[in-house]
């Protein structure tokens, strides 16, 4: 496992962080907790030491899980980032929304003693609000009541999840250099952070987190023209109507360049993230032994070339399948 420092943090995380929200079940069927503790583990073996969850991941169970994997390897070994959810319970932050119906700051104060009751911790490594509009820096309570939590040993560093597809919503956030990191949806389908977003938090030293390497599932190349989830998994609606058969068409063109590079696709998924040294660590959901297996290997300091890089610019695919 190669590690690569997290902005400003100083931190030195795994290049293949761990993202836990489908362990967490409820929008993700067909796992389980054994699997995912046998998951959880095998990733901590294989050096992954970044684990990103949030309170809203089966409404703790995902903080639970990883509060059981702390007791086992210690909590000092590994580095967990979490998320206040939006106090509304929209995702994503509307345009306009007030910040008094999201973040009040008695809500942060209260949201985070919750994830430290189910982390089993006395601290978090990254606490990260997980909706963002840029006009809430217009106000600066729950900037002053972060840093209080911060002052008080509750949080180490501030961060921010950034709004899906939209990296142009955190422009001024990463100008004004209040967050630490910036989480942010970076993939192959959607590159456009690399359009000013990241060449700020460069200038800025904010560690940048990437989520969704994979396009929920769409970059791993199992989703077909066939594919059918059940409902209530979050994938029916992420794949609803004919969207299979439009990912389908996308990956069949993408396994064009599969070679000695990248031998699958979501190898290549997961080395077109980390070729770009502006990112800190790529997490993508790992729910089964398999699948950290399979990613954490990607982690062994090979990067693609100019030339497929250029190539994967071809395929960016403007869209969003978010409800």
């Amino acid at each position: 496992m190669q590690y690569r420092t997290l902005g400003r943090t100083g931190l030195r995380v795994s290049e293949i962080g761990y993202g836990a929200w489908g362990v967490g079940g409820v929008q993700w069927l067909g796992g389980n907790d054994t699997e995912a503790k046998k998951a959880l583990n095998l990733a901590f073996d294989l050096g992954v030491n970044f684990f990103d969850t949030a309170l809203a991941y089966g409404n703790g169970h995902s903080e639970n899980l990883i509060r059981d994997l702390t007791k086992q390897v210690g909590r000092s070994n590994i580095i967990i980032a979490t998320k206040i959810p939006p106090m509304n319970r929209q995702w994503p932050a509307q345009c306009g929304v007030r910040l008094e119906e999201v973040f009040p700051p008695s809500y942060l104060r209260k949201s985070v003693q919750a994830s430290l009751r189910n982390l089993g911790s006395d601290f978090i490594d990254v606490l990260q609000l997980h909706v963002w509009q840029d006009h809430w820096l217009e106000k600066n309570d729950w900037q002053q009541e972060l840093i209080r939590l911060k002052e008080e040993g509750k949080i180490r560093y501030i961060g921010v999840s950034i709004n899906d597809h939209d990296p142009e919503s955190a422009i001024l956030l990463a100008q004004s250099k209040i967050a630490d990191t910036i989480q942010v949806i970076y993939n192959i389908f959607d590159p456009t952070p690399e359009d000013a977003l990241f060449s700020l938090c460069k200038d800025a030293s904010i560690g940048i987190i990437a989520r969704c390497p994979f396009d929920e599932g769409a970059l791993s190349g199992s989703v077909t023209a066939t594919t059918h989830f059940e409902e209530g998994d979050f994938r029916a609606l992420y794949f609803k109507d004919k969207r299979p058969i439009e990912v389908e068409a996308k990956v069949v063109a993408l396994k064009t360049l599969l070679g000695e590079e990248a031998k699958t696709l979501f190898e290549l998924a997961l080395r077109f993230c980390l070729s770009n040294p502006v990112v800190s660590t790529v997490i993508p959901g790992m729910r089964k032994t398999v699948h950290v297996e399979a990613n954490a290997a990607v982690s062994d300091g090979r990067k693609l070339s100019s030339a497929v890089l250029a190539q994967l610019k071809q395929h960016a695919w403007p869209k969003n399948f978010y409800p």
